[in-house]
């Protein structure tokens, strides 16, 4: 192809069916592909996707070149893209199949021992650390143009395989756009990306809280120190009284018990209550009726 022409525009349309075949295509190869799918109208969501993003946006260098590859990224014409340690590799569909390659610059360890450092107090877990729940002064150094772990201009080399000569292309703008997507999903891979290790922070905090305890610390926790340290309620219980020692204690004789003495019980009585009197059969009849004098004849 000339250099004095301009690549045939290719509908979008067109570049989606290309995606599709390049994609499964590649699909059947073994090692399978990793593509960038963006599901609602931002390309970036959570704190790392969107850091990666606004920092590279932040130059003027990428400001006015980056935007040529959003429309890409958010049509899914990068089909497969991989993060390794200081690389990014990706293939993009434009009016072909471009090999895209994104080569960073690994963090100084200087510069990481020195965030390390800085955040021992203010990182604890790293599900914190991943999901951005970070005081906001640590997340101002971790996103510090100068100072922070996001790569400057100068530590990132660019090349595609497209006839474009611009050092950023549209497939390049995508892939750089597709990996803030891609942090969105897994975080982890920032450190991987800047190839140092983020169990260092864990590791550093875990040891700033078991080190040496001063004078000044005390020994022992009470019971309201171990309930706040480990966040449960501790119940202190009852205070249990010393034992006393058995030869100290003086031998004091048992008491003698009294046997209450049985109470005579009484004896049932013999005597048979009188039975009451039946009635008569006159009582039953009531009184006698007085008779009536016979008249008497007269002689």
């Amino acid at each position: 192809m000339s250099w004095n022409r301009f690549p045939r525009h290719v509908p979008v349309g067109e570049r989606v069916r290309k995606a599709t075949a390049a994609a499964a295509r590649l699909g059947a190869s073994p090692g399978g592909r990793e593509p960038v799918v963006i599901a609602g109208k931002k390309i970036a969501e959570t704190f790392w996707g969107k850091a990666w993003c606004n920092h590279l946006e932040a130059f003027s260098d990428y400001s006015n070149r980056l935007p040529r590859g959003r429309s890409y990224v958010r049509n899914g014409m990068v089909i497969d893209l991989r993060i390794s340690k200081g690389l990014v590799e990706s293939k993009v569909q434009g009016s072909n199949l471009y090999s895209v390659k994104v080569t960073i610059v690994p963090l100084p360890p200087a510069r990481w021992n020195d965030f390390v450092r800085s955040a021992t107090e203010k990182v604890t877990q790293l599900i914190d650390l991943l999901q951005g729940r970070l005081p906001s002064s640590l997340l101002q150094s971790i996103t510090h143009a100068k100072d922070g772990l996001f790569p400057a201009p100068s530590e990132i080399k660019l090349s595609c395989s497209c006839p474009d000569w611009a050092g950023m292309c549209k497939h390049v703008a995508a892939t750089l756009y597709g990996v803030g997507a891609r942090l969105d999903s897994r975080p982890e891979l920032f450190f991987t990306l800047r190839d140092v290790d983020m169990n260092d922070l864990v590791a550093a905090a875990g040891a700033a809280a078991t080190a040496v305890p001063s004078a000044d610390t005390p020994s022992t926790l009470e019971g309201e120190d171990l309930s706040a340290l480990f966040g449960v309620e501790i119940d202190p219980g009852t205070p249990q009284k010393p034992t006393p020692d058995p030869a100290s204690t003086p031998t004091v004789p048992p008491k003698r018990s009294r046997t209450p003495k049985p109470r005579p019980s009484r004896k049932p009585s013999t005597a048979r209550k009188a039975a009451p009197k039946r009635p008569n059969a006159m009582s039953r009849r009531g009184p006698a009726k007085s008779a009536k004098p016979r008249p008497t004849s007269r002689s």
